[in-house]
């Protein structure tokens, strides 16, 4: 809130709402909120109790406080909001901040409104016209669209969107191709929100003992534990380092085979690690020492899977499956005290002992025995969310069996005969009984599977079952009903050994015996990533796998160990605000649009709204793409060309993400740097230049339909006397002058008609800078300065160009040239990455590697002054600026920065927003801004920190902003509230100190 104004009582708040209409974008795709709900055949009704939604965003849902605030104080004569004034409101809203919380027209269309669209345009093209021009196409839209708040500028904005050539008429399957497109580009957009990914390749630790690894688990605190089949337990580190391993199995006497292990999990609440051998015992271990603990003997039959689960207070479950296909359950009430009772008796091979039969008669134990299967169980589970027990085998007819822990039917007697069992010294009247009992009908779901189950999930939250197995599908199942799959993943190669869901990210991981991982989404029920064998390293055949949700990492044991690890994106601080998740190469203004767009690193384009900073469009981003590098905008600023590291130009209508031409070069190419949009007398062309060294010049001409265009022959004068190191940059002087610079310093100025040289320089430097070791001489940023109050050049027209450690160079380019001055424009000697001017002024905007704006107003530059005064300045990001544009008609300027931001401040460096925020502005409204406020990683920033010795090591760092000196002695302005800054140290030149 702006200094000095009042805040408004609670009792003066109002909401606004704004009437919507569904989008055909929401209809098709499903992915946003349904608005209306089918009541009928053929019959739509609103759904009133339905949340109403203003755009695409959710919080359009509620107007900001700003907005309210504003309304209220144009309204002078009333101090509260009443019901008899939402008329007023809503039409002073559209008024004011229209962009702000309107909708486009092509959010809105329904599938309705597509027909009567067709119908209109199908009756001009009877007539004898094939397409139609923006008046024509305004009446078909007012009559086939009942959007009664649509502007005319909305729709002729949406005329301009399709007509991206500026041919004036469009057509139906223009029309068409357009809303095609936009919607293909927005479920693109919702896939890659979706992305996930593996770090690949995976991390190894090579297992040189060649026995299998029997299973994997993880421990809360990130510690994975495994156990070999001879019974060595192992202790790796989440990067799989080696921390304690143990061989836990007596060696026997000669005669006797050794010991093996089947299974094993964790008792994580009693501190335990289970093991269950092949000598039908289940052992207990301390996890953390490893020592032994316990044993239970004499098991009818081989424990083949293992499971543990936690039932409730004191209380856990225990159960194995076996190769006869039944499922055996120790329920254990007082564990803890139980335990501790059995560590007491006496030992066999060193480890205390106890019978099953003599543990069963215990008045704390419950077993139970079910015959379920007539195959090997392959897995069991106990799930505490259900109360029940999944075991899975390879036969068709019971693949899988939900099952209850006790007999359900019987629930009666079975309370009678633990109240019985819990009389003090009173045993059980029933012995152990070996004989496996049948489940009735109703305690049971069965669920039959092609070729079996070899692992399965099952989740509470997703309602959901997930199974795999040799037919290498993977089913996913109502657990309630066992009929029909609710969906099937088809992708693996070769039979699935693993499959786990991820609840908290709607995630199932799964893994094939030949080494495959792969990542599926619940809802969307499609793939996310796979990672091949080849990309990950992982070789052999599958012993274990196991996935860690508090380490978001996948485990694999083969012939070696191995962790994928998932692609975590950094989790910002709740006051940081990002406009993409990657650094931001470029960005620039549409003034045809109002809009704002910005590319990354990533290859992502983001349209934003100019006035209001929420995201329009987004589109790009696939995997093939290469690094966006550079943008521009087209004359009329309908169409986006940018440049890549693949060396390539592509131009895009970037309202619906469509491709239209690639611009590209014969043989091998390089990175390109800069591209510009140029003017020739009449005539249109888009240049690049790069670290192939040459200029590239292609014609625009957008009635050619071949999509891929080879550049003119290049000028004779750039072959024999161009530049001899990687370009920078490129700048255009109406009418015929082009500038260059390049990596090594030099900057040549051409005539754009005849493509000679016209003059070259190269920057100087001063005395103490001659001999510095590694000193950055590359120019990235040029620009020319055309103003009739330049007194102290030669002519009206000027060269600028970014100089070493922070310097700008001055030169007069009419004339064969010659170097004017040059002047420390970046207080901390930083290289000057962009710049860029006001139309009807002098004044120079300065953008540095750290991410400050400098002001400078040339009329008044003196080429004898080393350090003019700057008008202003103050830090827009906290690294290098890759963006910077003065938007004259609204006084703002526009930056990006490599710290994955885009943001808007006033001309005088009032920050209005971060594109993306949560919070809407209007641009020409200040009480929407966020100054007085700063970026918050701005403020917390080290180089943001106020000047004093003590936080500073070296005292010339307080001496070279000394707050003694007058602002006019420092060449700033007095009332700067960020003039008082710490200096980051400055590669080859530590003394700070300005003339």
């Amino acid at each position: 809130m702006p200094p000095g104004r009042k805040a408004r009582s609670s009792s003066a708040s109002g909401r606004l709402e704004t009437q919507c209409v569904t989008s055909i974008l929401s209809e098709l795709g499903g992915s946003g909120e349904r608005m209306r709900n089918i009541s009928g055949p053929g019959k739509v009704t609103d759904d009133f109790s339905a949340p109403r939604r203003v755009g695409v965003s959710e919080d359009r849902k509620a107007q900001p406080e700003w907005l309210v605030r504003e309304l209220l104080r144009q309204n002078r004569r009333r101090h509260s909001v009443t019901l008899g004034d939402q008329a007023q409101i809503t039409k002073r809203q559209h008024h004011s901040v229209h962009s702000a919380c309107s909708l486009q027209i092509d959010e809105t269309i329904t599938l309705d409104d597509l027909q009567k669209l067709k119908l209109a345009f199908e009756e001009f093209e009877t007539g004898g016209l094939r397409s139609t021009d923006a008046k024509t196409f305004g009446r078909i839209v007012k009559k086939c669209l009942s959007l009664p708040q649509t502007s005319n500028a909305q729709i002729q904005g949406l005329f301009k969107k399709i007509d991206y050539s500026d041919r004036g008429r469009i057509s139906w399957g223009d029309f068409c191709a357009h809303l095609l497109q936009e919607y293909n580009e927005r479920q693109e957009t919702v896939r890659r929100s979706k992305e996930v990914a593996f770090i690949l390749p995976a991390t190894m630790k090579t297992l040189t003992h060649g026995i299998p690894i029997v299973n994997i688990h993880s421990t809360h605190d990130g510690t994975i534990v495994t156990v070999r089949e001879d019974g060595v337990v192992c202790h790796w580190s989440p990067e799989l380092k080696p921390l304690k391993t143990k061989p836990m199995f007596n060696e026997g006497p000669a005669n006797r085979k050794s010991k093996w292990a089947s299974d094993f999990t964790l008792m994580t609440e009693y501190n335990k690690l289970m093991i269950a051998t092949g000598d039908r015992e289940i052992q207990l271990y301390e996890l953390s020492t490893l020592d032994p603990y316990c044993q239970i003997s004499a098991l009818d039959t081989v424990p083949l899977t293992l499971d543990y689960g936690y039932t409730g207070a004191d209380k856990c479950c225990v159960l194995y499956g076996d190769t006869e296909g039944c499922v055996t359950i120790i329920l254990i009430s007082s564990v803890g005290d139980t335990l501790r009772l059995w560590n007491k008796l006496p030992k066999i091979e060193n480890v205390p002992n106890i019978a099953v039969d003599n543990a069963v008669l215990s008045p704390n134990v419950t077993f139970v025995r079910w015959k379920v299967h007539q195959d090997w169980v392959t897995q069991a589970k106990y799930f505490q969310g259900f109360q029940a027990v999944v075991s899975s085998s390879n036969e068709e007819s019971l693949s899988l069996v939900i099952g209850c822990v006790l007999p359900l039917t019987d629930a009666e007697q079975q309370l009678s005969e633990i109240r019985e069992a819990c009389y003090e010294g009173k045993t059980k009247k029933v012995q152990l009984s070996w004989t496996p009992q049948l489940r009735a009908s109703f305690d049971q779901t069965v669920f039959s599977i092609h070729k079996g189950v070899k692992t399965f999930d099952l989740s509470q939250k997703h309602s959901l079952l997930v199974t795999g197995g040799m037919d290498r599908l993977i089913r996913m199942w109502n657990p309630h009903f066992s009929g029909k799959p609710t969906g099937v993943l088809k992708g693996h190669c070769a039979p699935i050994v693993y499959v786990c869901i991820a609840t908290e990210d709607s995630h199932i991981f799964s893994v094939s015996i030949d080494g495959t991982a792969k990542i599926w989404h619940i809802q969307d029920q499609c793939c996310l990533f796979t990672a091949e064998p080849k990309a990950s390293g992982i070789r052999g055949d599958m012993c274990a796998c196991s996935y860690s949700s508090a380490m978001k990492s996948l485990y694999i044991a083969a012939d070696s160990m191995a962790a994928l690890s998932l692609k975590i994106r950094p989790r910002l601080h709740s006051r940081l605000t990002v406009s993409h998740n990657e650094p931001v190469m470029c960005c620039g203004y549409s003034e045809e649009f109002r809009q704002v767009v910005s590319c990354t690193d990533g290859s992502v384009v983001k349209v934003w709204d100019f006035d209001s900073g929420r995201q329009v469009f987004e589109f790009g981003g696939t995997p093939d793409s290469y690094v966006i590098t550079c943008m521009t905008f087209d004359h009329k600023g309908r169409r986006l060309i940018t440049g890549g590291s693949d060396g390539c130009l592509k131009i895009w209508n970037f309202n619906n993400g469509q491709c239209l031409k690639t611009l590209k070069k014969d043989g091998e190419r390089h990175e390109v740097c800069d591209c510009i949009f140029l003017k020739v007398h009449r005539n249109f062309y888009v240049m690049s230049v790069g670290r192939d060294r040459k200029i590239d010049i292609y014609s625009d001409i957008p009635e050619d339909l071949h999509h891929v265009q080879r550049p003119q022959p290049s000028w004779q004068d750039d072959l024999k006397n161009g530049h001899k190191d990687d370009i920078l940059c490129a700048a255009q002087c109406p009418p015929s002058l082009l500038a260059t610079s390049s990596y090594d310093g030099e900057i040549i100025v051409w005539n754009a008609v005849s493509g000679r040289v016209q003059c070259r320089f190269v920057g100087p430097l001063q005395a103490e800078q001659q001999n510095v070791e590694g000193l950055d001489v590359s120019v990235p940023c040029i620009i020319f300065l055309k103003n009739s109050k330049l007194q102290q050049f030669s002519s009206a027209t000027a060269l600028l160009s970014s100089g070493v450690m922070g310097c700008i160079n001055l030169w007069s380019v009419l004339g064969g040239g010659k170097f004017v001055g040059s002047f420390k424009a970046s207080r901390f000697q930083q290289k000057i990455t962009k710049l860029a001017k006001t139309d009807k002024t002098t004044l120079l905007y300065a953008a540095d590697r750290i991410g400050y704006i400098y002001v400078y107003n040339m009329e008044k530059f003196a080429p004898k002054i080393k350090l003019p005064q700057a008008e202003n300045f103050w830090r827009a990001h906290t690294s290098k600026i890759t963006g910077l544009q003065i938007v004259d008609n609204d006084q703002v300027v526009l930056t990006s920065s490599t710290d994955c931001t885009v943001r808007l401040w006033s001309a005088h460096g009032e920050f209005i927003g971060t594109f993306g925020q949560s919070e809407s502005w209007s641009v020409h409204i200040s009480s929407s801004w966020k100054h007085p406020a700063v970026p918050y990683e701005v403020l917390i920033d080290p180089l943001s920190m106020p000047d004093h010795e003590a936080l500073n090591s070296k005292t010339q760092f307080s001496e070279a902003i000394n707050p003694d000196k007058t602002g006019a002695d420092r060449g700033e302005p007095k009332s700067e509230t960020h003039s008082r800054l710490r200096l980051p140290p400055t590669p080859g030149d530590t003394d700070t100190e300005e003339d």
